[in-house]
């Protein structure tokens, strides 16, 4: 019987062996616009390094293995103690430990640090995602720890360190540290204020002991955590680390590891304290306060993090129509795939390019700045991340059913994509963050007008857009039951501003005439046939 029976054909190569960095055109242009002249160069050099990596059969290969074997929970050691250690595969620790040697927990004190972390992490992430949790909570952990100076001297330099160092011992003995976040409990979920979990002040000043729960608790092999509790003062923010200056082990009891659609290289856990040491972080009873920048470069990340799942997909997606033929020719040729493959590089590129923008906010730091951001990241963490999952389920339909099989990648990238939604606040939770400060802080909207009016005059279809929203906003009585249609359209009027300034004149042409001009379907494949759609795709396209 021969062996062989036929030769394997009209298959797509896979999509390896590139620079992830350099071959993403709408993200090495944002770098590019928003990077100080005299550092365009060495942050280009530093990003395509990284894409080589990213882009590796290597890491690829780490990105599978560290999915295919998810980590242990070990809570006893073979005599009886108790250890509560979690062990992962050894390709978890070195995607964590490039990483970290890639800055991408390093962003506060560097010239361009948030423009070229969150390019970094846009593509590191599209090497395996769950990784990602720790290294967005340590670098988000930095302006919390600011409120108190003594802690952010003793803690930042180990947290912007870009040496990873496994295992837990004290931090001090450490190149280098990460750190979890612990806020939510089972009987309250996102509304942080009904926590129960107790502080009790010890003698020594800002030291406590904590007694209660952590629903959620990601990363526990963390070196600290930012946890909040109620203290005699009320809800508080405090740093609990899992190993004691002295070398012994701190109270972290950890129940069980999460059993989770996707995500499942990173272990998320509930977690126990029963007179767990602690330092207080801030004042009494002002925890939300000091844990609010935490949580909102956290939520950056959650749109950075879709951007880079979206990307993925989508070049994955036209990787695969640019190889397979179909019906006498190319299926990227073909012009019903032309037209989805079109509207999938549009929401990708729209949230690349407004990841970047906010970004680059974070650098500038100034008044205006922040006041755009208290709007613009609640309105992009709501939209960019619930447009993850429909962009990573058309892009695995593209490849058909070669896209369902997990060898191809998409069926990891389609179970990953929902979390981002959920993590640090569902879609209801940040529309009702628009809505406090639209009514609470004058400044927000003010600043975000400036900013989306910049392209005013610039596209018809964008100039009404913007008149809806002005009508939108002008009466907020009784709005929380339209809080959704306004932030959707929040940001939908941002990311077609800033396309139209930036971007090619035929995306930003396709995306004012379908996101905003309403020439569009439900679904998917249903932009107006008379656009330049093929230059839309050839600029998503990822060669190798």
């Amino acid at each position: 019987m021969a062996a062989t029976t036929h030769t394997v054909t009209n298959q797509a190569p896979p999509l390896v062996g590139y620079d992830v960095f350099t071959a993403d055109r709408a993200l090495a242009e944002a770098v590019e616009r928003h990077t100080e002249p005299e550092l365009v160069g060495e942050v280009r050099e530093e990003l395509a390094g990284l894409g080589r990596t990213a882009g590796s059969a290597q890491a690829q290969e780490w990105g599978v293995l560290a999915n295919e074997n998810p980590p242990k929970l070990r809570t006893h050691d073979r005599y009886g103690n108790r250890i509560d250690e979690v062990e992962f595969h050894p390709s978890w620790h070195r995607l964590l430990g490039k990483a970290v040697s890639a800055g991408l927990t390093d962003a506060w004190g560097r010239p361009a640090g948030h423009v070229r972390r969150a390019a970094g992490f846009l593509v590191w992430t599209q090497a395996e995602g769950g990784h990602g949790c720790p290294v967005s909570m340590t670098h988000a952990a930095v302006p919390a720890l600011r409120t108190d100076p003594a802690l952010a001297a003793e803690w930042e330099p180990r947290l912007t360190s870009h040496v990873y160092e496994e295992g837990l011992r004290p931090a001090a003995e450490k190149g280098g540290v990460l750190f979890g976040m612990g806020m939510t409990e089972k009987q309250g979920g996102s509304d942080v204020r009904a926590n129960t979990t107790s502080a009790v002040p010890l003698a020594a000043d800002g030291e406590y002991v904590l007694t209660g729960h952590k629903w959620f608790c990601s990363a526990p092999m963390s070196d600290g955590f930012l946890v909040l509790a109620q203290a005699p003062g009320g809800l508080t923010c405090f740093l609990v680390p899992r190993v004691l200056a002295d070398g012994t082990r701190n109270v972290f009891a950890i129940q069980r590891l999460k059993d989770k659609l996707g995500n499942k290289s990173n272990a998320s856990s509930e977690v126990e304290f029963d007179g767990t040491w602690a330092r207080r972080v801030g004042e009494e009873g002002r925890g939300v306060r000091t844990i609010i920048e935490m949580v909102a470069a956290t939520r950056l990340d959650c749109v950075i993090g879709s951007a880079a799942i979206m990307r993925q997909a989508v070049a994955q997606a036209v990787h695969h129509a640019s190889y397979r033929s179909a019906f006498g020719g190319l299926l990227v040729e073909k012009p019903l795939m032309r037209n989805v493959l079109a509207d999938l590089a549009l929401e990708s590129e729209a949230a690349t390019t407004l990841a970047l923008r906010l970004a680059a906010a974070y650098d500038a730091d100034t008044e205006e700045e922040r006041a755009f951001l208290r709007l613009a990241v609640p309105a992009a963490k709501y939209w960019v991340t619930k447009r993850c999952t429909p962009v990573a389920g058309e892009a695995l339909e593209c490849l058909g059913g070669n896209g369902y099989v997990e060898e191809s990648g998409m069926p990891r990238l389609l179970r990953e994509a929902p979390l981002n939604s959920i993590w640090e606040g569902s879609g209801n939770v940040q529309a009702l963050d628009v809505l406090r400060a639209l009514q609470r802080e004058p400044q927000a909207i003010n600043a975000f007008l400036q900013e989306v009016g910049k392209a005013r005059g610039a596209d018809h279809r964008l100039d009404a857009a913007i008149k809806d929203l002005l009508t939108e906003l002008s009466d907020l009585d009784g709005i929380e039951a339209r809080a959704r249609r306004l932030v959707e359209r929040m940001a939908l009027v941002l990311q077609g501003s800033l396309l139209v300034r930036w971007a090619p004149p035929q995306v930003a042409d396709a995306f004012c005439a379908s996101r905003l001009g309403g020439d569009w379907g439900a679904a998917f494949g249903t932009l107006p046939h008379s656009l330049d759609l093929a230059s839309v795709v050839e600029r998503a396209r990822a060669e190798v």
